[in-house]
């Protein structure tokens, strides 16, 4: 028995989450099909269901990086783009019998400065600069799952943000082409970014809540 359905077998339409058998693997031809409102992300063929509605907390903070990292860009004339979730990231991986198969997910904030690898169903290949925001229910994912593959495939900058610590650590590729940890960030510290030469992100604007 494949692994993987192809998209010669020509997988089915699902319409409902609970219909999907969590035990099983799934490829990107899958994904294409499913109709349900539940936003997931498949790592390794397995789907991991992601959290409901981000809290206040969170879309606050994820505003405030956006809008930061996007006046930065502007004032630079960068050519690089931000997206925020939901928007696919896809990363291709070899398959001895689906060339269609991906690992896919949100995060909460990317940065892609290779505009070839956007397309209309969003970045086919790494982005430059990845931010996750912690919540209850990604913390094994984000710290993990995530991280390993960010790490694989060779994404260069992996910023995890804690809300209620008020805290940001960045994992950087080193020469080696894996993570090597930053002290820890928190309120009062600006945040460089090697991806982004110049940028001093204020921690103070982004964890504010007074």
């Amino acid at each position: 028995m494949k692994p993987y359905k192809t998209i010669e077998e020509g997988p089915n339409e699902v319409t409902a989450f609970e219909e999907l058998d969590l035990s099983k693997k799934y490829s990107y031809a899958d994904y294409l099909t499913w109709k349900f409102k539940e936003r997931v992300e498949i790592i390794k063929g397995h789907i991991f269901k992601m959290s409901p509605a981000p809290g206040m907390k969170h879309q606050r903070i994820s505003s405030r990086i956006h809008i930061q990292l996007g006046v930065f860009m502007n004032s630079q004339g960068n050519k690089c783009e931000i997206f925020s979730a939901p928007f696919d990231v896809r990363f291709p991986k070899a398959s001895a019998d689906n060339e269609h198969v991906f690992d896919i997910v949100q995060p909460d904030l990317c940065v892609v400065c290779e505009l070839s690898k956007l397309d209309e169903r969003g970045c086919l290949g790494a982005p430059d600069l990845i931010v996750e925001i912690l919540s209850p229910g990604s913390l094994q994912r984000d710290l993990k799952e995530k991280y390993e593959l960010y790490e694989r495939n060779s994404v260069g900058e992996y910023w995890v943000v804690h809300p209620e610590d008020s805290t940001v650590l960045i994992y950087r590729l080193n020469e080696g082409g894996k993570y090597q940890a930053s002290r820890l960030f928190t309120k009062g510290d600006k945040v460089n970014s090697v991806v982004l030469p110049g940028l001093e992100l204020d921690l103070n604007e982004v964890f504010d809540f007074e």
